[in-house]
């Protein structure tokens, strides 16, 4: 089975910053603890380079999301940021109701970085703030507190920002029912137009996996995340997404596109990208290499790509589906075709079997997980991870 694309489907484009002040026991993304300086100017002049590397791959194409994430990007100056913007527009057509992201950790920023960031172009902040109770910041290894947090969201009202994220995580070491109640209540308070709210999870290479916490059970957790999902809901902001809540119109468009099967341009040390050639009917995903030093000295050079794959046909199915999937309203069969350049035929035996044993349900011509199917959600998956491949026609 070969790839058909009529089309190409939306670009985004990912930048990461891997700088943190301190590396979080939970966090397994390429982040690194700073030891000097950041080298902010050598940095921004890389990632240019790396994205004039990456141009021809999407020539006249028009990028509809930036995310700049990290790492910890608001530890980079306002100037900076806004000789990143600059040099991307200068370099590919941005849109001009282009939706632009930074992450923000509460214990890096004031009052005149948020009108900064604003100034240079960032018209929407993802704030970390995980709780507002200061003893679980502490066991997660944060740098600020509560309070620093709230004054954080109260920061970015002031400067403008109408559009932003507050990140929050339950299941945290030592975390009560109640605390979690009162984070959530507090965020909603403070007036955010989504909120990301997620269980912890003990990743692989992480400090937690070699030091597991004690945190509440199974069942605990479950409660928590049906209460929580409860208490959202009814204060206005919808899921949409597995872990994303959104006030009407306030999904967050740049993850909309990842979990669509979108393309993406991904600059930076570690960024990953994902982009679709119609001309060569194929999707190619790419690796940067990891660690800041040598990203610094590669950026802009083939050297620079630490990894480069052609998807087969069974691993686009799997990756949108396992996308898709997440998104409360799931996908139809015309979607899936448009974005996988693929017909619906190649996973309809998986997607009958999901549905006769009630993980998968349909509403309208929509495909979406059921409430036992979004719980186990990887249980829903091995539908499509079975060992015959989608390539072979075994479905």
């Amino acid at each position: 089975m070969m790839f058909n694309f009529t089309a190409t489907p939306p670009l985004s484009l990912y930048v990461h910053i891997p700088w943190c002040v301190r590396k979080c026991p939970y966090c397994d993304f390429n982040s690194h603890a700073l030891k000097d300086d950041i080298p902010e100017q050598a940095y921004v002049n890389a990632l240019l380079a790396d994205l004039e590397h990456d141009l021809p791959a999407v020539w006249g194409r028009a990028v509809d999301t930036v995310f700049i994430g990290g790492g910890t990007p608001s530890l980079f100056s306002p100037d900076a940021i806004d000789r990143l913007l600059c040099g991307i527009r200068a370099r590919i057509a941005l849109d001009p109701a282009a939706e632009i992201t930074l992450e923000a950790n509460p214990g890096t920023v004031d009052r005149e970085h948020f009108r900064g960031f604003r100034e240079a172009g960032v018209n929407r902040l993802s704030i970390g703030v995980q709780s507002f109770q200061s003893d679980l910041l502490e066991k997660i290894g944060r740098i600020h507190d509560g309070r620093e947090a709230i004054r954080a969201v109260e920061a970015a009202h002031d400067t403008g920002f109408e559009n932003f994220n507050l990140d929050l995580m339950f299941g945290l070491p030592g975390q009560s029912s109640a605390q979690v109640n009162a984070d959530l209540h507090t965020a909603i308070d403070l007036e955010p137009a989504h909120i990301s709210w997620y269980e912890l999870t003990i990743e692989p290479n992480t400090w937690f996996h070699r030091h597991p916490p004690q945190r509440p059970d199974d069942d605990t957790l479950w409660d928590m995340q049906a209460t929580g999902q409860r208490v959202l809901g009814e204060h206005g902001f919808s899921r949409y997404e597995v872990s994303a809540y959104a006030r009407p119109g306030k999904q967050c468009r740049h993850n909309l596109n990842y979990w669509q099967f979108g393309d993406y341009l991904g600059i930076g040390a570690g960024a990953h990208g994902k982009i679709t050639d119609a001309a060569q009917q194929r999707i190619l995903r790419t690796a940067k290499t990891r660690h800041p030093d040598r990203y610094l000295e590669m950026a802009g050079h083939d050297t620079c790509t630490s990894t480069t794959a052609s998807l087969s046909t069974h691993d686009a199915v799997l990756e949108y589906v396992m996308n898709a999937l997440r998104l409360d309203g799931g996908f139809s069969r015309e979607a899936f075709a448009t974005n996988t350049g693929l017909p619906f035929s190649i996973t309809e035996g998986p997607v009958a079997r999901a549905l006769d044993d009630g993980l998968l349900i349909e509403q309208g011509t929509q495909l979406l997980a059921s409430e036992h199917g979004q719980r186990y959600l990887n249980e829903l998956l091995q539908y499509w991870m079975q060992e015959e491949t989608i390539d072979a026609g075994t479905y």
